[in-house]
């Protein structure tokens, strides 16, 4: 050995600069959960949301972090979670009620960190056996609770929009076997794709990015009932064949983002099969009630879609994020991502490699936290937090009716939007003006996060429970900030007229 390399081999032995040891990364990790703990407990006490976004002050305040040379742990963890306290919308507050955002379960929690900490690489089966295999699991056993064929097969996905492009893509090339390698190119006509018009609208997105181009999108009228309209998407269908253009995909919708509404799935397969459609089934956040057996049959039809998207990160209430894409054409899956090359290991025999099932090549453990809450909870422990949610929201709903709000969109799922019937009748835009101004009073108070929102173009203020942590309680402390705010709004109908 050379005088240099030796010198090389002795300047490099030990540690290197990031490795600071397990006792030191066991301090780290104490200081963390103890943190994160405190924030548990301590965050129903406080305001969900900010009064103000307060960018200026986050950005003086980052200012702090040069990053030109080391700070201690002990000084870095507390504020960057003060910071978070302070300039955050905080989804796991028991009367956030906006979005599908959930209170992740603690199992949720453990199984982040474990798999950080594990840090397997799922891309290949030979890599890490036990995590795909338990991910895997999950996807059976919740395909099996779906209805879907036992051959069914998905992939864990960062979360619904992944997911639903992977709809879009598995749905081309089983109905082009050509697709896959010629492209939209290849296609002898212009592939049009159906959902309703109060679906999430990522499908135009999704459009964007496979080339279909977002022309290709018909977002079809809702009914009276903010559901998919069958007769308005019949005339479309019958239009674009007239017109030389190729319908491949129709998508229900199982709880919709703005209503909680159930599209006619059943309907829709019928329509799907006469045509020769791809039937997607976007269930994301509804598809959670396939554990409980009591209200599983509201997704009557489900079991007949092609493929389906359930996200863990809702009403599964897994840390962000944890979609899930299931399919009862595994081969069509398998054709959709297959790809081969000499640096990742030799494909298996006995099962396909995660990268070539999915949009994700190289990905962290989505599915561990999903195992370990359904392990630990069990499927009764979710049917019944499902149960309660949906319970929870029909008080909601009772009570607001009692203090003169108007329920308008009507479905068993916990997504209440309410009109002051007054205002309602003072046209779109003051009423729009109206609720989103009683919306923000509420929000800017910090008493809970609820929103606005236009039902087929109709205002409203919506209120969707999504956290496990929400009580009796915190339904009556929200029907009393919706009743202050309104009073301190005032009426829209006697503001125009004044």
């Amino acid at each position: 050995m050379s005088e240099s390399t030796a010198r090389i081999r002795d300047e490099l032995r030990g540690p290197g600069p990031l490795d600071v040891g397990t006792e030191e990364g066991a301090r780290l990790l104490a200081e963390a959960a103890g943190l994160v703990v405190r924030h548990a407990e301590e965050v129903s006490g406080g305001p969900v949301a900010p009064d103000e976004p307060g960018t200026a002050r986050i950005r003086k305040w980052l200012d702090g972090y040069d990053f030109h040379g080391p700070r201690p742990a002990g000084e870095v963890l507390p504020d960057v979670v003060a910071a978070l306290r302070r300039w955050g919308v905080h989804t796991t507050h028991p009367r956030y009620m906006g979005l599908f955002n959930p209170t992740p379960t603690w199992w949720g929690v453990a199984g982040e960190l474990i798999a950080a900490g594990v840090n397997p690489q799922l891309a290949a089966q030979s890599h890490a056996p036990a995590a795909v295999e338990m991910e895997r699991h999950v996807l059976r056993y919740l395909a099996a609770r779906l209805g879907l064929p036992e051959r069914s097969a998905g992939s864990f996905t960062i979360g619904g929009s992944e997911a639903n492009l992977t709809a879009v893509v598995v749905a081309l090339t089983r109905r082009h076997p050509g697709y896959a390698d010629a492209g939209l190119a290849g296609l002898p006509r212009q592939p049009v794709l159906y959902a309703s018009e109060e679906s999430h609208h990522a499908w135009l997105k999704i459009a964007h990015l496979t080339g279909l181009g977002r022309d290709a999108v018909r977002l079809v009228p809702a009914d009276a009932a903010y559901r998919f309209d069958v007769a308005r998407l019949r005339g479309l269908l019958d239009a674009d064949l007239a017109a030389g253009r190729e319908p491949f995909l129709l998508i229900g919708t199982a709880g919709t983002t703005g209503g909680g509404m159930l599209d006619p799935l059943t309907e829709l397969a019928d329509v799907a099969d006469e045509f020769g459609m791809h039937f997607h089934v976007d269930a994301a956040w509804a598809g959670a009630v396939a554990l409980s057996d009591r209200l599983r049959p509201l997704l009557a039809g489900v079991e007949r879609a092609d493929s389906v998207t359930v996200d863990a990160h809702k009403w599964l209430s897994a840390p962000m994020g944890a979609g899930m894409f299931l399919t009862a054409h595994p081969e069509a899956l398998a054709e959709s991502f297959r790809v081969s090359t000499s640096y990742m290991p030799p494909d298996s025999e006995t099962t396909a490699d995660p990268y070539v099932a999915s949009v994700q090549w190289s990905r962290r453990f989505a599915g561990l936290k999903v195992f370990l809450a359904l392990a630990a909870v069990g499927r009764q422990g979710y049917a019944e937090q499902l149960e309660r949610d949906t319970a929870l929201g029909e008080l909601l709903a009772g009570r607001l009716a009692e203090e003169g709000w108007l329920r308008i969109n009507d479905t068993p799922l916990p997504v209440v939007c309410v009109v002051e019937p007054d205002t309602d009748a003072a046209g779109p835009e003051r009423s729009w003006a109206w609720h989103s101004a009683v919306a923000d009073r509420v929000v800017r108070r910090g008493e809970a996060w609820l929103s606005p929102v236009r039902l087929a173009g109709r205002p409203a203020i919506r209120i969707c429970l999504t956290s496990h942590r929400t009580r009796a309680e915190d339904v009556e402390a929200v029907v009393s900030a919706l009743g202050a705010a309104r009073a301190a709004t005032g009426s829209a109908r006697a503001a125009s007229d004044a």
